[in-house]
């Protein structure tokens, strides 16, 4: 077990802001290559988070911040988890549950948010459904379990804006992403929730958005954009390790900076993707860049934690285990 979470005191200000800009006080990253820190990074083998990586690989960003970066791809999201536990690795990409979580138990593991991007509700576009009350008696495909975040958050979005839960107006049917995708355009079910690369597909089929998750937050009093996702290492690490951790932020931000500028990067990037036609590429594109976090601070830590207290109330224990809160320290103290 990783040593208990300790104050954080790193010369580190922000890293992402809204021109993506990383400033790092008193850590040279001119460094000779023999001498760069490294970064031990486990991610899915099939997660969106690889064509950022490309990026920096494509680019030379890591050494360019002077850090080596040595991805491991792994076959599943436990296997990340168990490999960041045993210190097999330094990061991992989770989200902000799993880190409270951890933290609850003891591990002084902490997130900094990776991306926004999030599903949407989706219907077939001749299906004369207008609204999340249209959706009554229907089939309505869910990514993941009952406890994903997304349709906890629906659910909850519903209770307070029509005082019924939509777990108990649909007939909800739990599955793989990708095996939703293709039920849903089989017409076996009415409506989807999915993750957001699987949305931007059905987007490109001009199929029809009933409603963004990220646009249910005004109504359940979560202030700004909610990061679903992040970069998770130990605090005591990133101690140890402030040119290391520095580095690789910087080179996640210069990569995320030619993304969000660069159509010809996402041509390069199409065989990664998977995109099939240039209207998928441009769904992939433009659902990425919506996700970029446009400024990481107070604000964002506030949200995930009023997220945390509306998920936590619908998931319970199963969820979130005995905390009802999240817990202190899981947004990482030095980019707040």
């Amino acid at each position: 077990m990783r040593k208990p979470a300790r104050p954080l005191r790193v010369a580190v200000i922000g890293w992402v802001t809204a021109a993506f800009a990383f400033t790092v006080l008193s850590l040279p990253l001119a460094v000779n290559a023999e001498d760069q820190p490294s970064v031990r990074l486990a991610v899915l083998n099939f997660g969106t988070v690889n064509w950022e990586l490309d990026v920096i690989a494509e680019h030379g960003l890591d050494v360019a911040n002077g850090v080596s970066l040595d991805v491991v791809r792994l076959a599943n999201k436990n296997a990340t988890s168990i490999a960041l536990n045993a210190g097999d690795v330094d990061m991992i990409v989770n989200d902000w549950i799993w880190v409270s979580r951890q933290r609850d138990a003891g591990f002084d593991f902490t997130f900094v948010p990776y991306s926004e991007a999030a599903g949407s509700v989706m219907v077939h576009p001749d299906s004369g459904i207008n609204s999340l009350m249209d959706l009554k008696d229907k089939v309505m495909g869910i990514a993941g379990s009952p406890l994903d975040k997304s349709w906890l958050l629906l659910r909850a979005y519903t209770l307070k804006t029509f005082g019924k839960d939509l777990g108990e107006l649909v007939e909800p049917a739990y599955a793989a992403p990708p095996l939703l995708n293709v039920k849903f355009r089989q017409q076996e079910f009415d409506g989807v929730l999915n993750y957001w690369n699987y949305t931007a597909r059905l987007r490109a089929r001009n199929m029809k958005e009933l409603i963004k998750v990220q646009d249910l937050l005004p109504a359940l009093g979560v202030e700004g954009r909610l990061a679903l996702i992040g970069y998770v290492f130990g605090e005591q690490w990133a101690a140890d390790n402030p040119r290391a951790l520095a580095g690789f932020l910087a080179a996640s931000a210069a990569a995320r900076k030619i993304m969000l500028e660069s159509d010809d990067e996402w041509t390069r990037l199409m065989p990664l993707t998977g995109a099939k036609d240039e209207a998928t590429l441009i769904a992939f594109r433009d659902g990425f860049r919506d996700g970029i976090p446009k400024a990481v601070g107070p604000q964002q830590a506030q949200a995930i934690a009023t997220a945390f207290g509306i998920v936590a109330e619908l998931g319970g224990r199963a969820l979130v285990g005995k905390s009802t809160r999240l817990a202190p320290g899981t947004v990482w103290a030095g980019q707040q």
